[in-house]
């Protein structure tokens, strides 16, 4: 429990870093909303983003108890791992000009996959930003509307999350100052990440860290190899 609380607070720090990274989408999406502009830019995101939740959820409720089991498997972490690399280095062989504005109907369509791939990077060693960011890209979206709707989906996917795990009981355990220490490196590196990532994918080099992920992948399988 102490350490389940310490991953919850890891959680809530970078959720708070993507809400402060893209609070002018977020403010975007609750104007659109507040005046009924269904036709908005933000109000079709808020819409993507409702309906790319709902497979998300089902997927995390369904098989969260088997997925997680796989945590103590360094092997499936390290094929995972190798996975993810092989996800984004597909990106290389995508057009580097971003298309043309999906229609909302479209974009639904999208919002289900998408959320579809961020509940299977459940999965220990799959990257979810790096799955369902890609998925979005093979969809058609552009790459700047591809990476808000990816951080953005994952708000609400992220506070149920720490909602489930919050422990308080185990407060005493922990001890707020190594609490408040990791939520407030959290929130510092996450706001870095996100700032590096979203970089990197307007310039549509997110394959870039394919190798990365080869690497640790294999380095995983090695030392989870028994003869």
């Amino acid at each position: 429990e102490p350490e389940l609380l310490l991953d919850t607070v890891l959680h809530l720090g970078t959720l708070v870093a993507i809400i402060l990274f893209f609070r002018r989408d977020l403010a975007g999406m609750a104007a659109d909303l507040a005046h009924g502009a269904f036709h908005g830019p933000g109000f079709r995101m808020a819409l993507w983003v409702v309906v790319g939740s709902v497979p998300t959820a089902l997927i995390g409720f369904g098989f969260r108890r088997p997925f997680e089991a796989l945590f103590g498997s360094v092997g499936a972490v390290g094929w995972m791992l190798v996975l993810t690399g092989c996800i984004l280095a597909s990106t290389y062989v995508l057009q580097r000009d971003d298309p043309a504005a999906v229609s909302t109907a479209a974009g639904i369509w999208i919002a289900l996959a998408v959320g579809t791939a961020q509940g299977l990077a459940i999965l220990p060693g799959i990257s979810r930003s790096g799955a369902t960011i890609v998925c979005a890209l093979w969809c058609g979206l552009g790459r700047q509307t591809a990476g808000k709707l990816s951080f953005l989906l994952s708000i609400p996917a992220v506070l149920g999350a720490v909602v489930l795990q919050l422990n308080p009981a185990a407060l005493g355990h922990v001890g707020t100052v190594p609490l408040l220490t990791g939520f407030a490196t959290a929130l510092v590196s996450g706001l870095a990440a996100l700032k590096l990532l979203m970089g990197l994918l307007r310039k549509g080099r997110l394959y870039y860290f394919a190798p990365y992920c080869w690497g640790i992948g294999l380095l995983a399988l090695a030392l989870g190899w028994q003869p």
